[in-house]
């Protein structure tokens, strides 16, 4: 009978070589297991040794067989219960989608309690930030920066702040600047370096081109034409000389937006009517005053003989010096030069105004019989000469 008792139960050892510890299973796929798949777990029980049951039968009693591989308790620990002196509270596991629908509340009700990521903007806006640190500018300085002209795209907004940098600003100059002038951001970097470069051939170089740019940001948008056209008048008519021109232009910038008539005539009033030289001009900063102004104080101090107009070739006059006529504030100039009060100023200059006006519809008036008499002496003259 081999390895069989007399009741035909196996007494094999339990660790077989090719199938269950307990029950000799082999699985379909030819592997070898430890346990069936009824017995998964760690260690199973050992089975019971046969007992036999001495009773009244005596000797030829049937002994008990096993227990059912299957009806063995599993190894692990027991499930508490409740009421249990080792758990107290019931601890039953939950059910699996029970659990898994409480994860999901809670991972939300997380993201909702944390800050929302950046997106692309803010991280633009941070990288923009840092390059503008980089370059010179305040926290605060690249925040106002950055606030002007914000679709801008950020490489013009830099190019800008360098252009304005190498000039010789300081970052709260250029910051002002462009402040003052924000379309300087949209222009390119190539126009403002060209522009850079002709104001520094013109004399305007250092300290002379970082005032002459905070004074007048609009030297970079007005036209190149322009700009030869107002130096050649300060040069060939006005006769200013090269240093008295780098004055010029360092003190008062704003000519070179002028039109070139517009300056002619004015230096023409006060190097003929008031008698002024190019030197005296430039000391006094004669463009700065608006044409008009300057006429009004010189015309009411005429008037009440305080100013003659030299003769030709006098040197010496008793006139108030033109510096103290055009930079004195107007309560200053009345008090200290005119001798005269606000209130007479202004109604001289309403009668003033109205004789302009008059003149000016006396020219229009007579302006067609002057053509007319122009003509005639012209056929007059042809006339003669045949």
């Amino acid at each position: 009978m081999g390895n069989r008792n007399i009741l035909g139960y196996s007494t094999a050892p339990r660790l077989g070589p090719g199938g269950c510890r307990l029950c000799g299973h082999r699985s379909r796929q030819g592997a070898l297991p430890a346990f069936s798949p009824g017995h998964r777990a760690v260690s199973a029980p050992r089975a019971p040794a046969l007992r036999v049951r001495r009773g009244r039968a005596g000797r030829g009693s049937h002994p008990t067989p096993p227990p059912h591989p299957q009806a063995l308790p599993r190894a692990g620990p027991r499930p508490l219960r409740a009421g249990s002196r080792r758990g107290g509270a019931e601890q039953a596991r939950p059910h699996p989608a029970a659990a898994a629908m409480v994860a999901r509340l809670v991972l939300r009700g997380v993201r909702r309690a944390l800050p929302a990521a950046p997106g692309p903007g803010a991280r633009r806006g941070c990288g923009e930030l840092a390059a503008l640190r980089a370059m010179g500018f305040s926290q605060e300085q690249a925040r106002r920066l950055l606030a002007l002209q914000p679709r801008l795209g950020p490489e013009h907004r830099e190019a800008a702040a360098a252009q304005l940098l190498l000039l010789g600003l300081s970052a709260e100059a250029a910051l002002a600047l462009l402040e003052r002038s924000p379309a300087l951001l949209r222009l390119p970097t190539e126009r403002l370096r060209e522009r850079a470069e002709e104001l520094r051939r013109l004399g305007l170089d250092g300290g002379r081109l970082q005032r002459a740019v905070s004074r007048c940001p609009q030297l970079f948008h007005v036209p190149r034409k322009r700009l030869e056209a107002a130096v050649r008048l300060l040069r060939e008519r006005c006769l200013f000389t090269a240093e008295q021109l780098r004055e010029v232009l360092g003190t008062c910038p704003a000519v070179l937006l002028e039109e070139p008539h517009t300056l002619h005539h004015q230096f023409q009033y006060a190097y003929f009517r008031m008698g002024v030289q190019q030197k005296e001009m430039v000391k006094a900063r004669l463009f700065q005053m608006p044409f008009a102004e300057l006429r009004n104080r010189h015309i009411f101090l005429e008037r009440r003989g305080l100013y003659e107009t030299p003769h030709k070739g006098q040197t010496e006059t008793s006139n108030p010096k033109l510096k103290d006529i055009l930079q004195l504030p107007e309560k200053d100039f009345l008090a200290s030069l005119a001798y005269s009060t606000p209130e007479e100023f202004e109604v001289f200059k309403k009668l003033l105004a109205r004789e302009e006006e008059e003149k000016e519809e006396e020219e229009d008036v007579d302006a067609p019989y002057t053509e007319d008499y122009d003509d005639l002496d012209s056929d007059e003259s042809k006339t003669a000469r045949e």
